[in-house]
């Protein structure tokens, strides 16, 4: 059975969440592969609103295994207080597994993080302030502490006890003057680590004898292909990366596992922090999008920036994460708006430029050109065709799909699992048969993570 990754085709919250529980009624697990809990992910499950910023989305069917990769940065405080909240509501976390290679978010990660914005002032990238890139670096550094360190007092106080006077000195320089001691931190991370002793796992055998047993994974990333750390508008951008290539690397898995790729967006766009933005709506029209999409962040409550969708970028994302299929969302917090405008290209030192421009200064530089379509009145929240949709949305569905170039094959029009249109089976990118898999064992014969 292949593995599915989807990915967001903007920057971030395109409704991956909602994406991602639809689709895992389907597979049998369900994996995240990189970011932190700076990302969050919105579920709407009747009357109840779940919020996750780690466990994958898949969570809410039962019988799903839920995976957090090796790429991915892990707070062990936010996921204790997420599977507390989950278990509290009803739904069972027996199967969630977290890798022992994920590194780890500590308190000094945190303070570093808020510390580093504060001093840039009017420059500040716009992070989270939860540590995600302080965390990411320490682990490029080759200096991090990872999950599997809070099961073992001896090693995590060595290593934390080699890091902690560089992290100390770091922020004595640095706005807030805060200081951390090596006992209390122990102490911490060990309780940490007996309350998550049964969710550790090797992760990588795990999602492999998944694969090679027929079992469909699902591969879910966090924030969005224009936040990537190496393929989006640096520096505003985030510290990993969450193109679909992503997948890979955080998830466990090798190119050839990869069958289908969904891209995800929604009917306009956003964008949380600072960087350039050429769609951003500033007037009436984009205040009224982001009151009726309730456009605040999932993780930190801010409001995110409304823009006009934008097909520069999109050919860019299809292009860099090879896209076979798109799920489109939030089709109508449009309905009511008179004209709807689609940018097809940018102006940029007086001429028409038509692709994604690598450099930032040149994005903050771009004027967009677009093209103008003609709204509906209607609200599409019972619409469960396209035949149902009002003459100009689907025009307007149409016109997104030519400019991605892929087909759009799920229109969302509600926040609800119900509230999606199934326009199509999804095409899948089938490769030749493969050998059978040899028997690589279980994942309880390699030690703690067996899901049966």
């Amino acid at each position: 059975m292949p593995a599915t990754v989807i990915v967001g085709l903007q920057w971030g919250d395109e409704g991956k969440g909602k994406t991602t529980d639809f689709l895992a009624e389907q597979v049998s697990m369900a994996v995240r592969y990189q970011g932190g809990d700076n990302a969050g992910h919105t579920v709407v499950l009747g009357d109840e609103v779940f919020k996750l910023h780690l466990v994958p989305s898949g969570v809410l069917y039962p019988h799903i295994s839920c995976v957090i990769g090796p790429g991915v940065v892990v707070n062990p405080a936010t996921l204790i207080a997420e599977l507390d909240m989950l278990a509290e509501r009803g739904i069972d976390t027996s199967k969630v597994r977290v890798s022992r290679n994920a590194h780890l978010i500590l308190p000094y990660h945190v303070a570093q993080d808020a510390a580093m914005e504060a001093r840039l002032g009017g420059n500040a990238v716009g992070t989270t302030h939860r540590g995600i890139g302080p965390a990411y670096a320490d682990r490029a550094l080759r200096i991090g502490l990872r999950v599997e360190d809070l099961v073992d007092e001896r090693s995590f106080r060595a290593r934390l006890a080699r890091v902690l006077p560089d992290k100390n000195a770091l922020l004595a320089r640095l706005p807030g003057d805060e200081q951390f001691e090596l006992e209390p931190l122990v102490a911490l991370a060990m309780a940490w680590g007996q309350r998550l002793r049964p969710h550790l796992a090797d992760t990588v055998w795990l999602v492999q004898d998944a694969l090679a047993q027929g079992d469909h994974v699902l591969l879910e990333g966090a924030q969005g292909t224009l936040l990537d750390l190496d393929h989006g508008s640096y520096p505003f951008v985030t510290s990993s990366n969450p193109i679909a290539g992503g997948a890979c690397t955080g998830g466990g898995i090798g190119p050839l596992q990869v069958d289908e790729v969904i891209g995800v967006m929604k009917a306009y766009s956003t964008r949380v922090g600072s960087g350039p933005y050429p769609t951003e709506l500033t007037d009436a029209i984009g205040a009224g999008i982001a009151s009726r999409g309730n456009e605040v962040g999932t993780t930190t409550g801010r409001p995110r920036r409304v823009g006009w969708f934008d097909a520069v970028p999109l050919r860019y994302a299809v292009a860099v994460n090879s896209a076979s299929s798109i799920m489109l969302n939030k089709l109508d917090i449009l309905s009511g708006i008179d004209e709807i405008c689609l940018c097809v290209a940018y102006e940029i030192d007086g001429r028409r430029v038509e692709a994604w421009p690598s450099s930032a200064e040149q994005l903050a530089g771009a004027t967009p050109i677009y093209e103008r379509f003609p709204g509906w009145s209607e609200p599409i929240h019972a619409a469960r065709t396209l035949a149902e949709l009002p003459e100009n949305a689907r025009r307007y569905v149409s016109a997104l799909e030519t400019a991605a170039g892929v087909p759009i094959v799920l229109v969302s029009v509600g926040p609800e699992r119900s509230q999606t249109i199934e326009r199509a089976f999804r095409p899948m990118r089938r490769r030749p048969s493969l050998a059978p898999a040899p028997n690589l064992g279980s994942a309880s014969s390699r030690g703690p993570g067996d899901l049966s």
